[in-house]
């Protein structure tokens, strides 16, 4: 380890004088984990998404029924020992949809939390570091993105491109990186005059060297805590196309689609819609709350302003 002694792992990861850069690194991360901790909220947000990636993983075996199957005879039935939630207008298990539903809310989220950030850090840092005419021209596509109400600018997109999952999915990524952009350019700006990226400039890193190995991991940190505030947003707006046909298809369990199947039956059958909406509610309950307990960690600075 080093000539230094060190009475447990502990004390060699909360040192102040590491002696490597692989201890400072280590340490940096645990001491971030003991911040995040301390957060019982963010705890508690960060277990309920642990148990919706569990239950997305293990949807078959933890599903008691499929979730396609119908039973006419068994059609609006009450949450009972048989069918703890219910059952809908098709008699289908409405806790089986549920869980395989889960699946498609991750595959919705994780493909915009992969694609929107990026896009919006490589557009943010080019016209940050760039300046001039280029920053004017990103910016103005940015402000004409901006100037249109996320869920209102996706439903355009899903209306070209039609309907279903994949064309969801990508009109929300596309509507969804004009913020990022907007942060990792004055992320860059402040940045991109500071001594360490004028010495990096005078031993010959090029512009992209510069911006992918010195800008971008200082703004990869906001971004993250942004990404899983905007998580809830997300699930939203996946929830609202599902909910207007323009999502998953039928018979896909996604849970926008679950609401807006059972709006009809809303006041004698409560239990079809208020199902998935408890259920995309403790999601973005639980994505809010391990954002806000990601950026006391990763950006204490903006959590105590």
């Amino acid at each position: 380890m080093s000539d230094v002694q060190y009475q447990s792992r502990r004390d060699w990861l909360l040192t102040d004088a590491p002696q490597t850069r692989r201890q400072a690194r280590l340490g940096a991360i645990y001491q971030g984990w003991l911040t995040f901790r301390a957060n019982k909220l963010a705890m508690f947000g960060l277990v309920i998404l642990i148990l919706l990636i569990v239950m997305a993983i293990f949807a078959p075996l933890l599903a008691p029924y499929s979730p396609f199957s119908q039973d006419l005879t068994n059609r609006l039935q009450p949450p009972g020992a048989a069918n703890w939630l219910g059952t809908d207008h098709l008699g289908r298990d409405i806790m089986s949809r549920l869980i395989h539903g889960s699946r498609i809310t991750l595959f919705i989220v994780g493909t915009v939390a992969l694609i929107a950030p990026i896009i919006g850090l490589f557009v943010g840092t080019v016209a940050g570091f760039a300046g001039g005419w280029v920053d004017q021209v990103l910016m103005r596509i940015t402000d004409i993105f901006l100037a249109f109400p996320k869920l209102i600018l996706a439903l355009a997109f899903v209306a070209a491109l039609g309907a279903g999952i994949g064309n969801a999915v990508l009109a929300l990524a596309i509507t969804a990186w004009p913020p990022y952009a907007r942060l990792a350019r004055a992320e860059t700006l402040t940045i991109r005059n500071a001594d360490f990226i004028a010495a990096a400039r005078l031993q010959g890193a090029g512009p992209m060297r510069l911006l992918i190995g010195h800008i971008w991991p200082l703004c990869i940190s906001s971004l993250i805590v942004r990404v899983a505030l905007d998580m809830a947003g997300i699930i939203l707006s996946a929830a609202g196309l599902g909910f207007l046909g323009l999502g998953a298809q039928p018979p896909m369990p996604e849970w926008g689609a679950m609401i807006s199947d059972g709006r009809t039956y809303i006041l004698d059958f409560w239990w079809v819609a208020a199902m998935p909406g408890l259920a995309i509610f403790i999601v973005s309950l639980a994505f809010n709350l391990l954002g806000d307990g990601l950026r006391d960690v990763l950006d204490p600075k903006g959590a105590k302003e």
